[in-house]
């Protein structure tokens, strides 16, 4: 397989972090990782310091905390593999669906699409949260505009080629980032395929970040990226 670039932005993951770049680091894949570590207020920067003297991995490290669109579009223009993962440090996602999400997109033979970690597609438990509602609200309103096909657009374990995204114009500082690339991987004719994955939702006590308020953010990018931006 071709190497695979791992993005993981990072925000106050201090008990987290070491577990989840053991997880990485078991992937049997030609990889580089790519760790933006987006102004933490906790010892995170501390811990990554540690991490280094054990695991080879690229950190980047910025000043002012700016959302973790912000921190992908930071990673990929780091990446030099062929495909990009975006992997979140919190561990809702298992490492192990990174070598499914690549498996699926070698098995289609072209660098003309993306992979989608769907957490939606089968045997997903809380299907009655305000959370669910507007995923499954958000993701309608991406296959409407665009003419897709999705069962979970706001998904954060996404493939994507490196070559074709670096000359996308991401401008997404925050959660904004799941609708901005979906709609961009459309208006460029990049088929996107899901596969169904492993998922353990935490809560906010537990140091989960999104707020429903970015769900307004999502449906502004949505219409703006369908009928205000040409790129």
């Amino acid at each position: 397989m071709p190497k695979v670039s791992i993005i993981i932005p990072v925000y106050n993951e201090e008990k987290l972090i070491a577990k989840t770049l053991q997880e990485v680091f078991n992937l049997n894949l030609d990889k580089e990782i790519i760790i933006i570590d987006d102004a933490s207020i906790d010892n995170t920067a501390e811990q990554l310091k540690k991490l280094q003297e054990n695991f080879n991995f690229q950190l980047i490290t910025i000043p002012k905390n700016r959302g973790k669109g912000n921190a992908i579009r930071a990673g990929i223009k780091q990446a030099t593999g062929f495909w990009a993962v975006v992997f979140d440090a919190d561990l809702e996602y298992s490492a192990k669906d990174i070598f499914r999400l690549v498996g699926e997109a070698e098995k289609r033979g072209t660098k003309k699409i993306a992979v989608y970690g769907s957490r939606f597609s089968e045997g997903y438990k809380n299907k009655f949260s305000l959370h669910y509602f507007a995923n499954r609200f958000l993701t309608f309103l991406a296959n409407i505009l665009f003419g897709l096909n999705l069962t979970d657009m706001e998904t954060c374990l996404k493939l994507f080629p490196v070559e074709i995204i670096k000359n996308f114009n991401l401008k997404s500082e925050r959660f904004e980032f799941e609708p901005e690339i979906t709609a961009q991987l459309a208006k460029n004719k990049i088929e996107i395929k899901e596969i169904p994955v492993i998922y353990s939702r935490r809560t906010y006590e537990q140091g989960k970040k999104i707020k429903f308020k970015d769900g307004f953010v999502a449906i502004k990018t949505l219409v703006a990226e369908r009928f205000f931006r040409a790129d």
